[in-house]
């Protein structure tokens, strides 16, 4: 029977002048109080949000459906692999690290002992270390200062130490070519030879060193243009030594190429033996030659690259002699004694 109680009695009192009996009007009535019921029971701050009205709609609602808002998508995490990662191409590896560490350690252990010295020593600032000689040297004391980790810079160390181990190897010929001509002296009774190979090595060790060393030494130490001139000036003199020492002329003071062939024309076991040891020299002195060329080369090189001239060079040394004391005295008598003779000399009318 409560089927017919939604049916309009035809026999009842009207509902012309009601709005609210139609029955289309009483069910949107009913689906609007069950939405205003969802609302007033939803809380936001609830642990868990409500259920959309959509999800718990019957398919047979008449309501047109709700899209659910999408949340982000997360991106799935990388797939795992076995392989090690490669370190990129500009990153440095531990052991780089380290050795740069100790490296850096180390300078810093010698600067701060430098420091040390030179606060405990008030008369000379920078004590001559060279050439190393023993404290009790019956006071012979070392004549310059010389530190090519202190004074160098880090990028033209290298050169420094090849151009300092080249004058040693020079200093090595030199003795050997002095104690082969000893040996000629009891073998072919040449004593001219010994004797001329024994003024080279006295006077040629120290003119080498200060010549052209020290010229090169300080032109990296202080980035100098005019010492860099005086090296190659004076180096230039030193190959042309060096290559006439190879050749060995008669009568020449150097076991060079061609006294070594009369040698071993001599004949004999003592010319063979003799001569063997003077090729040993010549061949060192060719060896030389060789290391002289690729060492002027190179210094030639860096030179051209740091913006050196002979403009430049020209300028420091008219500034360095501008700056010489005794260069100023001398200008400075000079200049006292022209105008003492001018106010010297009686006026003539």
């Amino acid at each position: 029977m409560s089927g017919f109680d939604d049916v309009v009695n035809p026999f009842g009192p009207p509902t012309v002048d009601n709005p609210f009996a139609d029955p289309a009007v009483q069910q949107v009535t009913k689906q609007t109080s069950s939405v205003q019921r969802g609302l007033e029971e939803y809380n936001p701050f609830a642990d868990q949000p409500p259920q959309p009205a959509a999800a718990n709609a019957s398919r047979n609602d008449p309501e047109p459906a709700v899209m659910l808002a999408t949340q982000g998508v997360v991106a799935p995490p990388p797939p795992y692999s076995k392989q090690p990662q490669q370190p990129a191409p500009n990153s440095m590896t531990t052991a780089e690290l380290q050795r740069r560490q100790e490296e850096l350690e180390r300078k810093a252990a010698e600067l701060q002992r430098r420091e040390e010295e030179l606060r405990n020593n008030t008369y000379n600032v920078r004590r001559n270390n060279w050439p190393p000689l023993p404290s009790n040297s019956c006071g012979i004391e070392p004549c310059f200062y010389q530190d090519i980790n202190v004074d160098i810079p880090v990028d033209f160390q290298s050169v420094v130490r090849q151009m300092y181990y080249l004058w040693i190897y020079h200093f090595i010929l030199l003795v050997a070519n002095m104690f082969t001509g000893f040996i000629r002296v009891f073998t072919f009774g040449d004593f001219g030879t010994f004797a001329l190979s024994l003024v080279y090595t006295v006077i040629l060790t120290p003119i080498s060193f200060i010549c052209w060393y020290r010229p090169g030494y300080k032109a990296f130490r202080d980035d100098s243009s005019f010492s860099f001139m005086v090296f190659f000036f004076i180096f230039l003199f030193q190959m042309v030594i060096t290559v006439v020492m190879s050749l060995g002329f008669p009568d020449g003071g150097s076991c060079g190429l061609l006294k070594t062939i009369q040698t071993f024309e001599a004949g004999g076991a003592k010319g063979i033996i003799v001569g063997l040891i003077m090729l040993s020299v010549t061949l060192g002195f060719g060896v030389a030659v060789l290391l002289d060329l690729v060492l002027i080369s190179k210094v030639h090189r860096i030179y051209r690259s740091s913006g050196a001239s002979m403009a430049k060079a020209k300028a420091e040394f008219t500034s360095e002699i501008l700056k010489n004391e005794h260069v100023r005295g001398a200008a400075s008598s000079a200049a006292t004694a022209a105008v003492q003779s001018q106010f010297s000399q009686p006026t003539r009318y």
